[in-house]
């Protein structure tokens, strides 16, 4: 305890959770670093997709920026209208729930999680991909780095959603006031814009004719990676401090703001320096070399962009642990990922999310080219479940301005539904397969869960005044070794438990000549209590144990219970020097019923 403490801190009160809550600005680093950082990576993947169509394909990259930012609008319009509706958090899920109905719900909820399960891992990639584009040398590192960033968030996060917050705001501004110096410098007075950018172009020969509107439009959903996050606020109000819905919509909009003069920015400097998709450096690096030179510069901003790309899996941890809290609380996933740890953070959800990005990490050696096909469709889903979700709330409620609202909700629904099914056409067999399989599966475990809780809660009458509890009568066992201190202690507390008694022991084939010496000191102490000698032919203490047991013939009028003192070292490494009959034992009689298996614990003396 003393060493967790010191890890994570001392355990809150739910009266302090408001230590624990966040300001506008500090949404910004805890639930906003993922959509802010994608400026990273989506001007990249579009350049890549137009890249297809041959040099002149790339002289579309400002336009279809353009598009992506009124998207963005869209986006950001609507997912403040949802943060007022649903405070509660739970984004596309909630207002799906309460406007789709069940099944489109859970497809909701199992495309934010593999969307968040994603974010974690395609953030510490780029962040990571930056780092060696950068410093080529630690090329063969990627792997070992990706996961020394995830345990620090993970930690991080542990210790409080604040904590996480607060540690990560300085990089966090750093970054935005490192983008929008670029930016200015790079329109009004580059200071390399000659600079020879190295690695080899990834565009083709061929010209934009040769391919049409099908490559406009695959470009469109390749840079729409550059809108994930968005809806990451809408999921988190709860985390706010109060007034929670005004704190979050504030969050949303400096967010909004942001990432479009970002985007628009580098999409201006994308045409001006002519910067195209080269093997070994990133469009980013090559944007910021062609404004401020590849000296101290270029080298401080690659590290700050390596350290925010990573920290922006930071935005999964603060959301996804309050979605798996709802879908827990609905009986769709382990109703533990619904209960708060001592810092008051959802510990489940963290570890959980912790321990898939790392499988994800470790199957794609932190290769982000193999996480971005995967990325974007989990994440548009919940987009247009969210979109047409609110557009049958403002049907249903015709509140005021219902109509304009409801025009917004649609239009945005439409267009993040045709970037869907755009990113599930051209990228399904470059991986995407892998999310349209993985959503029905979770969907699938949603589904067996809440079968299994509805059977529990009809077996043992949940919710329903249960019968009147009937006494019976209980037989304590007291398994025992040696005659000691222990034993006394055992069988004093077990005949203040029971109304029968009774003290066993195992006897081996080579012990045969100490029983009558153990008889003989059991009747010269005579505790009162009968003393059971049970033969074993073979090493075995649990299966003369076990068939003793079954012989008392356990019932609901008869209960067993068997009581095992147990010594607790002064030393936690002393525990490797005890037997621990009592977990082989409750591992041995869980499945029978009117059984029950206690411990006494009967700690040493301090030396």
């Amino acid at each position: 305890m003393q060493l967790t403490r010191a890890l994570f801190g001392r355990p809150l009160r739910p009266s302090e959770a408001a230590k624990e809550q966040i300001n506008p600005v500090e949404g910004l680093s805890a639930l906003s670093l993922d959509a802010l950082t994608s400026v990273a990576y989506g001007p990249q993947a579009l350049l890549v997709a137009l890249g297809a169509g041959g040099l002149a394909a790339l002289g579309l990259a400002p336009w279809i920026t353009l598009a992506i930012v009124a998207l963005l609008v869209l986006l950001v319009a609507s997912y403040t209208q949802v943060i007022s509706a649903y405070p509660g958090g739970g984004g596309a899920y909630a207002v799906a729930r309460a406007n789709l109905g069940t099944g489109l719900s859970l497809v909701a909820g199992a495309a934010l999680i593999v969307d968040y399960v994603l974010t974690v891992a395609v953030s510490i990639a780029a962040g990571v991909g930056s780092l060696t584009s950068a410093f080529s040398p630690l090329v063969p590192y990627t792997l070992p780095i990706c996961l020394g960033m995830l345990a620090v968030i993970t930690f991080l996060n542990l210790r409080g959603l604040a904590e996480g917050a607060r540690a990560f705001l300085v990089p966090t501004l750093a970054f935005i006031a490192a983008i929008l110096v670029v930016i200015g410098v790079g329109l009004i007075h580059p200071l390399a814009p000659h600079l020879t950018a190295p690695g080899a172009p990834l565009v083709a020969t061929h010209t934009l004719e040769t391919v049409g509107v099908l490559l406009v439009l695959q470009a469109f959903a390749a840079g729409c990676s550059a809108l994930t996050g968005v809806e990451a606020i809408a999921n988190g109000v709860p985390l706010f401090r109060r007034p929670q819905v005004t704190r979050a919509r504030q969050t949303e909009l400096m967010l909004g703001t942001l990432l479009a003069v970002m985007l628009l920015g580098l999409a201006l400097l994308i045409q001006r320096f002519h910067v195209e998709p080269r093997t070994g450096d990133a469009v980013l690096n090559q944007i910021v070399g062609y404004a401020l030179g590849r000296g101290w510069a270029f080298d401080g901003i690659s590290i700050l962009v390596t350290l925010v790309l990573a920290l922006a899996a930071n935005t999964s941890f603060g959301s996804l642990p309050v979605l798996a809290s709802l879908l827990a609380k609905d009986n769709r996933l382990p109703h533990g990922f619904a209960i708060r740890g001592d810092r008051l953070v959802f510990n489940r959800g963290i570890w959980a999310l912790a321990l898939l990005a790392t499988i994800l990490l470790a199957a794609t050696g932190g290769d982000t080219d193999s996480l971005i096909p995967l990325f974007a469709i989990g994440v548009f889903t919940g987009f247009t479940l969210a979109q047409a979700g609110m557009v049958r709330h403002w049907l249903r409620e015709r509140s005021q301005g219902w109509w304009w609202r409801c025009g917004i909700n649609g239009l945005g629904g439409v267009a993040s539904g045709i970037a869907t099914l755009i990113f599930v056409a051209s990228k399904f067999r470059e991986g995407a397969w892998v999310v349209v399989v993985a959503i029905p599966l979770l969907i699938l475990l949603f589904v067996r869960i809440s079968t299994y809780y509805r059977r529990l809660a009809a077996e043992i009458h949940l919710g329903q005044r249960p019968s009147r509890p009937t006494p019976g009568s209980t037989t304590v066992v007291v398994p025992f070794t040696q005659l000691s201190r222990l034993t006394s202690l055992a069988l004093s507390q077990a005949l203040s438990m029971g109304d029968h008694v009774v003290a066993v022991t195992v006897e081996f084939p080579e012990d045969q000549g100490a029983r009558a010496e153990l008889e003989a000191a059991w009747a010269q102490w005579d505790p009162g209590v009968p003393l059971v000698i049970l033969p074993s032919p073979y090493h075995s203490v649990v299966r003369p144990l076990l068939r003793y047991i079954g012989s008392l013939k356990p019932s609901a009028a008869h209960r067993v219970v068997v009581l095992i003192p147990v010594v607790l070292p002064r030393r936690f490494w002393h525990q490797a020097l005890h037997n621990h009959l009592d977990l082989v034992l409750s591992a041995a009689l869980r499945r029978h019923r009117n059984v029950l298996v206690a411990r006494l614990s009967i700690p040493l003396r301090r030396e």
